[in-house]
């Protein structure tokens, strides 16, 4: 299912698991394969990953695994990954897939290690489900940015017809992510990631037109342009969009959970290290609160 342990040990550095996390997930691996009850965990979720591969259907929800809390349960969706290796290989080599692509794309398996490991302290897989996306065929890294096979949501495409394109709420569009862990978000390295898109798009999938860009976050929040220098690189990527919609409800823990790498901060504590830290923290602390704002440019 995984290979041997060489084997398995070389494809968790290509998936850039962090060094720490190596040793525990090859060792408990011939756990997983020698189980019945665990390999046939890992065959449901797998079945389930695997279906409808390269469909847009916004990632997978794999069943959950009845088994007690600790290491093998925090790690678990990483072997229901890993047994699907195969099989998103297989669909990025029918796409013409470039390799260095898949493996970016793939790579941000060691991110998702990483971020649990700095909030919670110990060895696990943040966010399977986000995950699935990749492993599915439905969101590539190119560049500094992903881009997800997407529709265009309602909050969005009201805003999109009535700029006079000739696409709305349900037709295809890319959704834009900004992943943690990867340098600046410069003008010219987002330039770049478009440039880049444009072209993989348009040569890997020609069935999908996307004509949109569409995202949803916090750095889209206009009232961080009241902190930060016009010229900063989040304003600078705020003024690419036309904001589409702005939430009545507030969501505190998203600039929290990526500034300071956890949403359960106590705000009195937030360091100030950065502008963008005493921006979040200042804001908070003044009784403000912090907004996901979703928005969408031409492609």
């Amino acid at each position: 299912m995984f290979g041997d342990t060489d084997e398995l040990a070389e494809t968790l550095c290509d998936l850039a698991v962090p060094h720490e996390d190596i040793n525990a997930v090859v060792r408990m691996s011939r756990r997983v394969t020698d189980d019945p009850e665990l390999r046939a965990a890992v065959e449901r979720s797998l079945a389930v990953l695997v279906e409808g591969m390269g469909e847009i259907r916004g990632g997978a929800e794999l069943p959950e695994l009845d088994w007690p809390a600790g290491p093998l349960q925090r790690y678990f969706p990483l072997y229901v990954l890993l047994a699907a290796l195969p099989a998103v290989r297989a669909h990025h080599r029918e796409r013409a897939i470039p390799p260095e692509v898949t493996r970016r794309t793939l790579a941000d398996t060691g991110r998702c290690l990483a971020a649990h490991r700095r909030r919670y302290g110990t060895g696990g897989i943040l966010t399977p489900h986000w995950l699935t996306l990749h492993f599915r065929g439905e969101l590539y890294q190119l560049g500094r940015l992903q881009f997800q096979r997407d529709r265009i949501g309602s909050w969005t495409g009201d805003s999109v017809a009535a700029a006079g394109l000739p696409v709305g709420t349900g037709d295809l569009g890319l959704g834009l992510h900004v992943p943690d862990f990867l340098g600046p978000l410069t003008p010219r390295a987002v330039d770049r990631s478009l440039e880049l898109a444009r072209a993989f798009f348009a040569r890997h999938y020609p069935d999908e037109p996307y004509q949109v860009v569409t995202c949803g976050s916090w750095l889209l929040d206009p009232q961080l342009k009241r902190y930060l220098p016009e010229d900063s690189n989040i304003v600078r990527f705020q003024e690419r969009f036309r904001i589409s919609r702005l939430p009545d409800e507030p969501e505190d823990d998203a600039p929290v959970r990526f500034v300071f790498g956890t949403p359960d901060a106590d705000v009195a504590r937030l360091p100030r290290r950065t502008v963008l830290e005493r921006a979040v923290a200042d804001h908070l602390r003044g009784g403000g609160h912090w907004y996901v704002g979703h928005g969408w440019f031409r492609l």
